[in-house]
C-alpha cells in the first residue's frame, strides 16, 4: 500500500511541540498487539487504598488529614491513612500515571479526571451499613454510582469517545472487605448467629454484583486487593496481653474472604467476557513480612509508628494523635498507625503486584531518535516511525479523506478529513 510522507511544515511544527511536552527525551508510549496500555485509573475501596476523599465529608471521624500522616509525603497530609504514598500513588508511579485525584475534591473535574478517579473512602465497605461508627463514609455502592452518574458523562465529553472505546484502556482497582468484617461482623449482634461461612459468602456474592456492574459500564481491567492480615494490625494486638502471634479467628476471616475472591478472578472469564481480573495478594506479602521481618528490611512487625490514642485516652485505637509524635525510622514498621501499613510495605505490595501481575498491561517506552517522522498511509492511518523504520505508534484510523493532523488545547492529537 502507498504512502504518503505529511507534509514538511506538518513535521516542523509537531516536532518541536512533542519536544516542549518531553523536555528530556522524545518518546512515545507503545501499545502492545491489544492496544492494551494502561492510560488511567479508576480505584475503588477503603481507607487503605483512599487518597483524601473523607478530607471533604462533614461529620466523618474517619479522616488522615493531619500530621504525622503525611509527614513522608511530597505534600504533606493529604488524607492518606500512612506516613508516604499509598498503594495506589505507588502503582501510579510503576505505570508512568499521574497521581489519581479524590472524587470529592472541588478541584477533581474537567480534564482533570482525564487519567481517572479515585473514589475509595475510609471506613466504608462492600455492605453500605459498614462504616456505621465513622459518621458519614462512602460505601462502595454510593462509589460506583458516583462513577457512573457524575464521571462518565464528564470523561465522554472531555474525551470525545463513548465509554465502551474508553474503559477497557483504564484499570479499575478494588480493595474493600477488610472494615465488613473488622467494623461490622465481628462488632454488631445482630450478626450473633450469622456463621463466618455465610457472612464471607454474602459478602462475595455483593462484591462479584459490583464487579459486574463496573463491567456492565464497560471496564475491562481489573485488580482486586487482598483482605490484608487483620488479627496481626496494632489495633487489635494492643488488646492482647502477650504479643505472640495475630489474633487467627480475625485473620482466618480475611483468609476466608481472599479465597472466594480469588475464585471470584478464577472465574471472572466465564462472567464477563474479555476481562482482564487479577488478584493482588496483599495478606500473603504483609504475612511473609511478619513472619521474616529482617529479611526484608524490617524490624517492627506489631507496634505503631506514631502515637495512637487508645479508646481509654478519648481515641479509637486507630487513628494517629493530631499533631502527635512519629518513629523516626519508618521504613523499618510494618504499620503506620493502629491498622494501616507504611509506605515502606506500600512500595514492596505495589512493586510486587506489578511485576507479577500489571506489567504485561503497562507501555514500554520506546525510543525516538532525532530522525524520527509520522507517516499518512493512503488508508487514513498515522504512523509514527523512529530514524530506522521501526513503528512505534499509530493511530489505528481509517478513511482516505484523513490528510491533516494537530495538537489540540488539551494535548490530544486530532486527525481532521479534508472539507
Amino acid at each position: 500500500m502507498a504512502s504518503q510522507i505529511i507534509n514538511s511544515r506538518l513535521i516542523l511544527l509537531t516536532i518541536p511541540i512533542l519536544a516542549c511536552v518531553f523536555p528530556c527525551s522524545c518518546y512515545a508510549r507503545a501499545t502492545d498487539e491489544n492496544g492494551s496500555r494502561i492510560r488511567g485509573m479508576f480505584v475503588f475501596g477503603s481507607s487503605l487504598v483512599d487518597n483524601g476523599n473523607n478530607n471533604f465529608l462533614k461529620n466523618s471521624v474517619a479522616k488522615a488529614d493531619f500530621l504525622p500522616y503525611g509527614i513522608d509525603f511530597p505534600y504533606g497530609p493529604s488524607g492518606r491513612f500512612t506516613n508516604g504514598k499509598n498503594v495506589i500513588d505507588l502503582l501510579c508511579d510503576q505505570l508512568k500515571l499521574p497521581l489519581v485525584p479524590a472524587f470529592t475534591d472541588p478541584s477533581t473535574k474537567g480534564t482533570k479526571i482525564i487519567h481517572g478517579v479515585n473514589y475509595a473512602s475510609g471506613a466504608s465497605g462492600i455492605l453500605d451499613d459498614t462504616g456505621f461508627l465513622a459518621g458519614n463514609v462512602i460505601s462502595l455502592n454510593q462509589q460506583i454510582r458516583n462513577f457512573e452518574e457524575v464521571t462518565l458523562p464528564v470523561l465522554e465529553a472531555e474525551m470525545g469517545f463513548q465509554r465502551r472505546e474508553l474503559l477497557p484502556k483504564y484499570l479499575f482497582v478494588v480493595g474493600a472487605g477488610g472494615n465488613d468484617y473488622s467494623f461490622n461482623y465481628f462488632l454488631r449482634k445482630s450478626n450473633a448467629n450469622v456463621s463466618l461461612e455465610a457472612f464471607t459468602a454474602n459478602l462475595t456474592r455483593k462484591l462479584s454484583g459490583q464487579l459486574q456492574k463496573l463491567y456492565s459500564l464497560g471496564g475491562r481491567k481489573f485488580a482486586l486487593m487482598a483482605v490484608n492480615p487483620i488479627g496481626c494490625s496494632p489495633m487489635v494486638m494492643a488488646n492482647r496481653r502477650t504479643r505472640n502471634g495475630c489474633i487467627q479467628g480475625l485473620n482466618k476471616a480475611a483468609h476466608l474472604f481472599n479465597a472466594n475472591l480469588k475464585s471470584l478472578v478464577d472465574v471472572s472469564k466465564q462472567h464477563m467476557p474479555g476481562s482482564d481480573v487479577v488478584f493482588v495478594n496483599s495478606y500473603k506479602m504483609i504475612r511473609d513480612i511478619i513472619k521474616n521481618p529482617v529479611s526484608r528490611g524490617f524490624k517492627d512487625t506489631n507496634s505503631a509508628c506514631c502515637e495512637v490514642m487508645s479508646l481509654n485516652e478519648g481515641g479509637n485505637g486507630i487513628l494517629c494523635k493530631k499533631e502527635g509524635q512519629a518513629c523516626e525510622d519508618r521504613n523499618i514498621h510494618v504499620f503506620f498507625d493502629g491498622l494501616h501499613p507504611t509506605e515502606a510495605v506500600n512500595i514492596q505490595i505495589a512493586t510486587k503486584a506489578y511485576n507479577s501481575n500489571l506489567k504485561s498491561n503497562a507501555a514500554a517506552a520506546t525510543m525516538i531518535d532525532s530522525k524520527g517522522f509520522f507517516q499518512f498511509l493512503s488508508s487514513g492511518n498515522l504512523r509514527l516511525l523512529n530514524g530506522s523504520g521501526t513503528v512505534v505508534w499509530n493511530s489505528n484510523t481509517t478513511g482516505p479523506g484523513v490528510t491533516t493532523a494537530s495538537l489540540n488545547d488539551f494535548g490530544n492529537l486530532v486527525l481532521k478529513t479534508r472539507t
